[in-house]
C-alpha cells in the first residue's frame, strides 16, 4: 500500500522571518505595518487601542514607542509578512509527518496529499496530481513533494499572489497601477471609474521611485551608522582619556595640598620666629629699665642713708658746714626720678591673630572638580554697539556647559573675525578669568559683513552671522533733526539699551518715551519725599538701574528703570558726601557714581550704595578750578570731562581726580556726551548751539538754530544724538 508521505531526508531549508504576532502570538492575520517598521495583527492593533481608550495612540510592545494612528487613516498592509505567514503554513505541514487531506478533490473523496503545487497552492492526492500532470493548462506547474526537500523546493518556487481588485465587476483584475491621488493600488478598469482623472502610474514605476528613496535612505542610514560607530569609538577613547583625567587629577590634588602643608609648616615658622623676636625685644627692652630703676634706687638708697646718718651724728656746725650739698644732690636725684616714667615701657600681652575660623572656612571650599567642559553649542555672545569703520567693535562671549550653565572659569580657545569680499579683520581676544571674554575687532572697511566666532575650533551658537559695518562717523553731516519729541522745560536726557527715552523735567519729574516718541511713563512728582524731585537736573541710567541728580533736594536717588525706589544718599551741606545742588550723575566702568556740585564747586566720586570715595575740588584758581561745574561724561580713557557753565570750558581729570588738560571755548557748555571714538558733543546755553570736538579737543563742528540746549545723551545702539532743547520744549534727535 501507498503512504501518503515519503519518507524525510536531511535538508537544510532557508529560515524565514518570525510569523508569530508579538500581541497575540499567533500567525500574523492580515498584518499591518506601523511607522516603527514593526508589524501586528489589524484585529490586534484595534484591540489595543480600544483597551487604552485612546484611538489615536498605540505604544508599540517591540520598541516601546507611541505611535500616532490618525482617525480613519488607514495604515499599510505587509504584504510580504503576509506572505511570509503564507509560506510557513505550507511547510509546517509539510514537514510535520501528520496526514494531510487534498485541496482539489471534488467527488468527496478527500484523499491522501501526496504532493503540493506550489501554483496553485494546494495539497493534492495522487489522483488530482496524475490529473495535474495531464491538463495541458496545469502541466507546467510546479509540484513538490511532502518532506523537507519539497519544502526548501517550495522557497524557492512559490512566488507571491497576484493580488486583485475589490471593487465590483473587478474581481479578475489584477492590483497594477497606482493612483497617487489617493495613494491606493487599483486595476486598469478603475482608472476609467472611479480613479478618472486621477494622476496613477504603473506599480512597477512607482515602486522603482520606492526602490530608490528606500535606497537613498539605506545609504543614508549606512553614513550614520558609520558615524555612530566611531562616535562608539570616540566613547571607548574617552573613558580611556577619563581615567588618564583622573590619574592627572589626583596627582595635581596631591601636590596641591602638599604644597599647601609646606606652605602652612613654613607659615608657622615663621609665626614662631616673629613671636621669638617680640617676645625677645620686650624682655630686653623691660630688663634695661629694670635695670636704670635699680640704679636708680640705688642711688636713692645711698643718700638716704647719709643724710639719716647726717641728721643723727653731725652737730648744727656740722650740718652747716656742709652747705646745703646733701639736700641739693638729694633733690636732684628725686627730681630725675620723676622726670621718667615708672610705667613698664613694654605690655606684657603678645596677640596671635590667625582667623583659624575664616581659613578653615576657605579650606572646606578649597578646589573644585568638574565634570563638564565648555560647549560652544550653548555657549552665548552679545554686543550692544554698532560696527562702525575704524571703531573698536566689542563682542562679549559667555562660554557655557553642554548643560547651559555658565562655565566658571577661563582656559578655553575663543577667537573671533569678520569677513568682508574675501578680507578678513581678526579679534583681539581677552579672557577675564570667569568664564567671560571680550573680542575687540576694528573693521577697515563698510558694508555687510559676517562675524565668525568660534570656542574650541567650533562655531558658537548663532555663529556665523550677518553684520552691517557702517561708515565712520561723520559729524559735519549733523545738521537737521530726525525727530522732534514735544516735552515740556526738558533739562537732562538719557537713552536706556532697550531705546527708550528718559527726558529729566522742570515738571519736578522724569518723563518716559518710547522709541517713537510716545509718552510711555512719568515718573515721580514734585516734594521731597521719595521718588519725588526738585528739578532733577541729572540723570543716568545704566542696565535697569536709574541714578538721579536731585539738585534742590541736594541728593542722589537710585530708582529702578521703572521708577521703582531703591536707595537715596547726600543732603545739603558741603563735607564729605554732602551736596550743594548736584547737577549731573554718571556711571564709569565700575559702577562707580561721579556727581558735579554747582555751589560746592566740586566733583565727588562715591560706590554705588553712597559710600564717599573721592572729592575733585574746583575751588580756587588756575586751570584745574572751575565754576558751576555742570554736565559730566567720560572718555574711552575713562578720564572725566566736566562742562564747566562758569569758567566756559571743558576740564578734564583722570579717574583718581588729576588734572590732565582743558579745551574749547564755548558760550555756558551745560551738558557733555563722549562717544566711544573720544568726539565730544557740548551743549552751549546761551550760545544755543551744539559743539563738536575731535579727541584732542579742536572743534570740528557746530550745530546751530538750539534754543538754550541743555543735557546731551548718546543711543548705546546706534550713536544717534539726543538734546534737551530746552527752551523750545522739545527733545531732539540727531542720527549719525
Amino acid at each position: 500500500m501507498e503512504t501518503s508521505k515519503p519518507k524525510n531526508s536531511v535538508v537544510m531549508i532557508k529560515p524565514i522571518a518570525n510569523t508569530t504576532c508579538h500581541l497575540c502570538s499567533k500567525p500574523y492575520d492580515d498584518p499591518r505595518i506601523l511607522p516603527c517598521l514593526h508589524s501586528f495583527c489589524l484585529q490586534c492593533l484595534h484591540h489595543e487601542t480600544e483597551k487604552s481608550g485612546s484611538q489615536q495612540m498605540f505604544q508599540c510592545s517591540i520598541c516601546e514607542q507611541s505611535i500616532n494612528i490618525p482617525v480613519g487613516s488607514v495604515l499599510p498592509q505587509n504584504l510580504h509578512l503576509g506572505f511570509e505567514v503564507e509560506l510557513a503554513g505550507y511547510m509546517s505541514k509539510m514537514v510535520s509527518n501528520s496526514e494531510l487531506c487534498c485541496d482539489e478533490c471534488v467527488d468527496g473523496r478527500n484523499g491522501l496529499a501526496v504532493v503540493f503545487c506550489c501554483m496553485c497552492r494546494q495539497f493534492l492526492c495522487r489522483h488530482c496530481r496524475d490529473h495535474h500532470s495531464s491538463s495541458r493548462k496545469l502541466s507546467k506547474h510546479n509540484v513538490v513533494g511532502l518532506d523537507q526537500e519539497g519544502a526548501r523546493q517550495l522557497q524557492t518556487t512559490i512566488k507571491p499572489r497576484d493580488h486583485y481588485c475589490s471593487q465590483p465587476n473587478h474581481e479578475d483584475n489584477k492590483l497594477n497601477v497606482y493612483c497617487e491621488t489617493c495613494s491606493m493600488l487599483v486595476c486598469l478598469s478603475c482608472i476609467t471609474g472611479t480613479h478618472k482623472s486621477h494622476s496613477v502610474k504603473e506599480i512597477s514605476t512607482v515602486a522603482k521611485t520606492h526602490q530608490m528613496e528606500t535606497t537613498g535612505a539605506l545609504e543614508d542610514a549606512k553614513e550614520v551608522m558609520t558615524k555612530l560607530t566611531g562616535a562608539i569609538d570616540e566613547n571607548n577613547r574617552m573613558i580611556e582619556q577619563v581615567e588618564v583625567s583622573k590619574r592627572n587629577a589626583f596627582l595635581a590634588i596631591n601636590q596641591a595640598f602638599e604644597i599647601l602643608q609646606q606652605t602652612l609648616e613654613e607659615r608657622k615658622k615663621t609665626l614662631l620666629s616673629e613671636l621669638e623676636a617680640i617676645s625677645l625685644s620686650k624682655t630686653t627692652a623691660l630688663t634695661l629699665q629694670k635695670e636704670q630703676f635699680e640704679t636708680m634706687v640705688g642711688d636713692i638708697g645711698h643718700y638716704t642713708d647719709m643724710v639719716s646718718q647726717i641728721l643723727q651724728t653731725h652737730t648744727d656746725h656740722e650740718i652747716v658746714a656742709l652747705g646745703g650739698l646733701i639736700p641739693t644732690e638729694l633733690q636732684a636725684t628725686v627730681k630725675r626720678v620723676q622726670t621718667i616714667s615708672l610705667t613698664p615701657n613694654q605690655h606684657s600681652n603678645i596677640t596671635v591673630s590667625v582667623h583659624t575660623d575664616d581659613c578653615i572656612k576657605q579650606l572646606s571650599k578649597l578646589g573644585n572638580i568638574f565634570d563638564f567642559y565648555p560647549s560652544p553649542y550653548s555657549s552665548t555672545w552679545m554686543s550692544t554697539s554698532v560696527a562702525r569703520v575704524g571703531t573698536r567693535y566689542h563682542v562679549k562671549v559667555q562660554s557655557k556647559t553642554s548643560k547651559g550653565e555658565e562655565y566658571p572659569h577661563g582656559d578655553v580657545e575663543v577667537k573671533g573675525k569678520m569677513t568682508h569680499n574675501g578680507a578678513v579683520v581678526y579679534g583681539e581676544v581677552e579672557d577675564h578669568r570667569d568664564g567671560t571674554y571680550t573680542i575687540t575687532l576694528t573693521p577697515q572697511t563698510a558694508g555687510p559683513h559676517q562675524l565668525l566666532l568660534t570656542l574650541n575650533g567650533q562655531h558658537i551658537q548663532n555663529s556665523p552671522t550677518d553684520l552691517d559695518v557702517k561708515p565712520k562717523r561723520d559729524y559735519h553731516t549733523l545738521c537737521n533733526s530726525q525727530q522732534v519729541i514735544q516735552c515740556h522745560w526738558p533739562l537732562c536726557v538719557a537713552i536706556h539699551d532697550n531705546g527708550d527715552i528718559y527726558v529729566g523735567s522742570g515738571d519736578h519729574c522724569i518723563y518716559v518715551f518710547d522709541q517713537t516718541g510716545q509718552l510711555k511713563n512719568t515718573i515721580g512728582s514734585s516734594g521731597s519725599g521719595d521718588v519725588q524731585f526738585s528739578s532733577p537736573y541729572g540723570i543716568s541710567i545704566k542696565g535697569d538701574v536709574l541714578y538721579v541728580a536731585d539738585n534742590g533736594n541736594h541728593r542722589v536717588q537710585k530708582l529702578t528703570s521703572s521708577g521703582k525706589f531703591l536707595h537715596k544718599f547726600g543732603q545739603q551741606g558741603s563735607g564729605q558726601g554732602l551736596f550743594n545742588n548736584p547737577a549731573a550723575v554718571i556711571i564709569d566702568s565700575n559702577n562707580k557714581l561721579i556727581v558735579s556740585e554747582q555751589s560746592n564747586r566740586r566733583l565727588q566720586k562715591f560706590n554705588e550704595s553712597g559710600g564717599w570715595l573721592l572729592t575733585i575740588d574746583g575751588n580756587g584758581s588756575g586751570n584745574r578750578s572751575f565754576q558751576l561745574p555742570w554736565g559730566l561724561a567720560l572718555d574711552p580713557q575713562g578720564n572725566i570731562h566736566v562742562a564747566s557753565y562758569g569758567s566756559k570750558s571743558v576740564k578734564v581729570f583722570t579717574k583718581e581726580g588729576v588734572y590732565v588738560r582743558m579745551y574749547g571755548d564755548p558760550n555756558d557748555p551745560i551738558g557733555i556726551a563722549i562717544d566711544d571714538e573720544g568726539y565730544s558733543l557740548v551743549s552751549e546755553w546761551r550760545g544755543h548751539c551744539l559743539s563738536i570736538y575731535d579727541p584732542e579737543g579742536n572743534k570740528i563742528h557746530t550745530v546751530g538754530n538750539l534754543k538754550n540746549p541743555w543735557g546731551i545723551a548718546l543711543d548705546p545702539r546706534d550713536g544717534n544724538v539726543f538734546i534737551a532743547n530746552y527752551g523750545a520744549n522739545t527733545v531732539l534727535k540727531y542720527c549719525v
